[in-house]
């Protein structure tokens, strides 16, 4: 078996807040960023395969570019997470979360359409803060 992993850039704002809280409880927790604020994300989708001996890859990289791009980067980039991506309603924007949701859309996808397992969802929110997935 072997890795591959495709990177991708995208820039969103989110809110980390609880509508259970006050906004007081909110500010305790979760500091500044229980306030409206934006990233500059880098997401990375890491799969694992088989080489097929006939091509020499895993997955074509094209492949994996444009699937990344039309399920998750064409939904999140540029907007604010809360509200405006169907996969994150009604959840709370962490990185964390954010991580296991886009899991959660590309396992299936990658296992069915091109024979591959995902291996890992590494996010990163800032250059110092980033989640890791690895699936249930």
């Amino acid at each position: 078996m072997i890795r591959i992993t495709r990177r991708e850039n995208f820039n969103a704002a989110h809110r980390l807040f609880n509508p259970n809280w006050s906004e007081e409880k909110n500010y305790e927790v979760f500091g500044p960023c229980s306030r409206l604020h934006g990233h500059n994300w880098t997401l990375y989708v890491t799969v694992t395969g088989e080489i097929d001996e006939e091509t020499g890859f895993v997955m074509d990289l094209k492949k994996l570019k444009d699937l990344v791009r039309e399920v998750i980067i064409d939904k999140v980039d540029h907007t604010y997470l809360n509200e405006d991506v169907d996969f994150l309603r009604g959840k709370l924007p962490s990185t964390e979360i954010f991580s296991r949701e886009i899991w959660r859309l590309l396992c299936p996808i990658l296992k069915d359409r091109y024979g591959v397992e995902l291996f890992e969802i590494k996010l990163h929110e800032t250059e110092n803060h980033y989640a890791q997935y690895f699936g249930e």
